[in-house]
């Protein structure tokens, strides 16, 4: 009989990042236990105690941070267990999400929201649905929100309280449980106060009473990643390609030039941005229907581009204008019935 062979044992810190990318996933030596995450962890867990809710989540290492749908436990990034990863990440990424102690707790307490209604079933009450909408609602393909309504909490970024029943529960939960929060203060006069008072009588019904659902199965976790980190950020850095700094160079480069190719009446692109800049607002506004304030931000991001690049006007003013305002037009248009600025956009995991 052949012996197995001893596991071959990855030390991340010394990996180069060029062998560290062709690591599949699940051949991480990776744990959440006796890290950092663990101690977030744990005061999540004392701040359920301090609420006498005898609910603790079942956190495991995944692909991102979700709570799979009826599931009463939590999937934590796997970058977040190891410093060589966080690193890795915010060089793929610019940013690792919940990498600071603060900001995971935010997202573990968002996330705790996800499965307590899953180990409760508390979305199935009558008055849950009154108070949030019907669970059942499909997540739209879209996140279009209000930033200035009063109906909703402000815990993550991104209003996210505005883009599901479920994470306007869930948003609501996680600022009624953050530890020294007056929500009653911070929001009075709010309508989003009905709802954290409903959260409030709600959490009291079930104050001592073991969740109906303590086991949940894991999906995504970490030894089912079977790729590579090179084709895990490959695939999400095309996701997310929208976001990064680089996302319309391509264009911006065919309609305008370098410098090294301007003529010599050339000017830079951004100038042609300014002075047009009122027109091409309201014109793409008028045109696409469209707030303003979301034509002038994608005008923004594509001036500092262009200023970032140095990119000149290589035709005439009426052929560059023409061009950007087809380009920004067709962005806009995927915007208004996708909810992203590629048309192509995939959905994302929304838990």
């Amino acid at each position: 009989m052949i012996p197995n062979k001893p596991e071959r044992i990855v030390d991340l810190n010394t990996l180069e990042e060029e062998v560290l990318l062709n690591q599949r996933i699940c051949d991480l030596p990776l744990t959440i236990e006796g890290t950092w995450l663990q101690e977030c962890i744990d005061t999540l867990y004392g701040e359920l105690d301090a609420k006498q809710i005898p609910f603790r989540p079942e956190c495991y290492l995944a692909d991102e941070w979700l709570s799979p749908k009826d599931e009463p436990v939590i999937g934590i990034p796997f970058y977040l267990a190891h410093p060589a990863l966080i690193r890795l990440e915010k060089k793929m990424m610019l940013e690792a999400e919940g990498e600071t102690r603060a900001w995971c707790l935010r997202l573990l307490r968002h996330e705790t929201g996800h499965a307590l209604c899953h180990a409760y079933r508390l979305q199935h009450r009558k008055r849950w649905k009154e108070v949030f909408g019907s669970p059942a609602q499909e997540y739209p393909a879209t996140h279009r929100f209000r930033p200035y309504s009063k109906n909703y909490v402000h815990h993550l970024e991104g209003f996210y309280a505005q883009f599901h029943p479920d994470e306007d529960f869930v948003e609501t939960f996680a600022v009624w449980l953050t530890p020294g929060m007056d929500w009653r203060k911070q929001y009075q006069g709010w309508k989003a106060l009905a709802k954290l008072e409903y959260v409030d009588h709600l959490m009291g019904l079930i104050q001592g009473k073991p969740p109906k659902v303590v086991e949940g199965k894991k999906y995504w976790r970490l030894r089912q990643l079977r790729m590579t980190l090179k084709s895990y950020y490959k695939r999400k850095r095309t996701s997310w390609a929208e976001d990064f700094p680089d996302f319309h160079d391509d264009n911006l480069k065919r309609i305008f030039c370098a410098q090294d190719d301007k003529p010599e009446d050339g000017y830079a692109a951004g100038k042609l941005i300014r002075k047009h800049q009122k027109i091409l607002i309201n014109e793409i506004a008028l045109w696409s229907g469209e707030k303003k304030h979301i034509v002038h931000n994608l005008l923004k991001s594509i001036l500092a581009r262009c200023q970032e690049l140095k990119l000149y006007v290589k035709d005439s003013e009426s052929v560059a204008l023409a061009d950007l305002t087809s380009y920004m037009t067709t962005l806009v248009m995927n915007y208004v019935y996708t909810g992203w600025y590629r048309g192509d956009k995939a959905q994302r995991k929304t838990t």
